[in-house]
């Protein structure tokens, strides 16, 4: 085990300190125009799998820089590509969509956009994600690798990403030819800006990431009726609110404690009116996990639990619960042991040790898993960036419960301190990746 450690850090590229500088401050020049494109993306963001002003800003940036560009991936996906000499091909992805949220920041550039979601309901619209600094970062880490040219060789893979929020980007541009119109990459690589580390600070989690995401509806049907005559209904409120409570054995009786499971009941509809008992009660649950046999046994036991107190109700076959589990489920992310540890390497020593930490895996869910899982003989990584100010982290003691966390409308990363740390990140696994040689 250590031999191949120090084999993997061995093979390492790292920059002399002259090199370093000229890479940090290239891209301090690229700041301003970066930070503009940053605001501009803030200020006008597009929901998932609408995205159509993002994706032609950055295909024509790209263009510029002399990449071969195509548009309309997944349906509003981008892909650049860059081939250089021999050598492998790197895939480096980032997402652009923004959540339907009302932005609360007070930042000059905040988001007014409205829409009217397909429901039909009015809703403002805001990147509380952070998805802004991902795309700026993006093509800053293309303007240096396409000034830097003679610094490497093999194929570059810029993959610009919608639908992320809904889980649906990434198999569409998979479905669409990705690994067989374009390339198969050798390796992929991502960033995530984070609401729970500093500004500038590095995160990288070895293994298991980010989690499985299922959604779950659960329609608990009763026998409605008159509030004053109980006992001639079957009360589907109550037999909900005992199927909510069983449901949390699954994760505390059920699941080992060394196997991470979380089972939310997030919503609970039922009833219009004082005095009448309903015939149904609506349920929706998030359901996470890592493991593929923790998730099938979560699902199974949701099924079970539900049936098992219709049964113990007295409520007849032909209304037992109906379990809906939305099809379209974010697979868990994996970073693959290797490449993280080399990134952890490679990184502590470009940066220095107190701005690059290993973190935890967090129950949250990122479709940039479905890359890796199109082909697991590859590796893959996506790390985080750290976006909350030095003020406002320390104001709180680094408890991160105490700060705005993603999907907030108060979420306000340092963006120049993640897209300048993001760009120079990237920049720097791509060159010790596509080293000449």
């Amino acid at each position: 085990m250590k031999l191949a450690f120090a084999t993997l850090v061995a093979a390492m590229t790292l920059p002399t300190p002259a090199a370093a500088a000229a890479l940090k401050d290239a891209i301090a020049a690229d700041m301003p125009q970066l930070m503009t494109l940053y605001r501009d993306l803030h200020a006008n963001p597009e929901l998932s799998m609408q995205e159509v002003g993002t994706p032609a800003k950055l295909a024509a940036e790209m263009r510029k820089l002399g990449f071969q560009v195509t548009e309309k991936v997944g349906k509003t996906g981008v892909v650049a590509m860059m081939k250089n000499g021999p050598g492998p091909t790197l895939l480096l992805r980032a997402d652009m969509d923004a959540l339907p949220v009302i932005e609360q920041t007070g930042l000059p550039f905040a988001s007014k956009v409205t829409v009217k979601t397909a429901a039909g309901v009015e809703t403002g619209v805001m990147h509380a994600c952070g998805h802004d600094t991902h795309v700026a970062a993006w093509l800053g880490t293309a303007r240096r690798l396409a000034a830097m040219k003679d610094q490497w060789s093999g194929t570059l893979m810029m993959v610009l990403q919608p639908g992320e929020e809904v889980g649906l980007g990434a198999r569409a541009m998979l479905d669409d030819g990705l690994y067989t119109r374009f390339a198969k990459p050798d390796r992929i690589l991502a960033f995530h800006d984070s609401a729970a580390l500093p500004a500038g600070v590095i995160g990288v989690t070895k293994g298991y990431a980010l989690a499985n995401v299922d959604s779950v509806d659960i329609t608990v049907r009763g026998l409605g009726g008159h509030g004053a005559y109980p006992h001639t209904t079957k009360d589907p409120i109550v037999l909900a609110s005992r199927i909510v409570t069983a449901l949390q054995t699954l994760v505390s009786r059920e699941n080992s404690p060394f196997d991470p499971a979380v089972v939310t009941v997030g919503s609970f509809h039922a009833g219009a009116k004082h005095n009448i008992i309903s015939d149904e009660a609506k349920l929706q649950l998030t359901v996470r996990s890592y493991a593929p046999e923790v998730r099938k046994k979560l699902l199974d036991g949701i099924a079970r639990v539900a049936r098992g107190e219709a049964i113990a109700a007295g409520v007849p076959e032909d209304r037992m619960p109906v379990i809906t589990v939305e099809p379209t489920y974010t697979p868990s992310t994996f970073n693959t042991e290797a490449y993280a540890t080399q990134l952890l390497q490679l990184f502590g020593s470009h940066f220095g040790a107190d701005r690059v930490q290993q973190t935890k895996p967090i129950m949250a869910g990122e479709d940039f898993s479905q890359f890796w899982l199109a082909d697991k003989s590859k590796e893959a990584v996506i790390f985080w960036v750290g976006g909350v100010p030095k003020t406002k982290w320390d104001a709180a003691g680094g408890d991160e419960t105490k700060l705005p966390s993603l999907h907030s409308p108060f979420w306000a990363p340092e963006a120049e301190a993640v897209i300048s740390t993001a760009t120079e990140a990237l920049t720097v696994a791509t060159l010790d990746f596509l080293k000449k040689g």
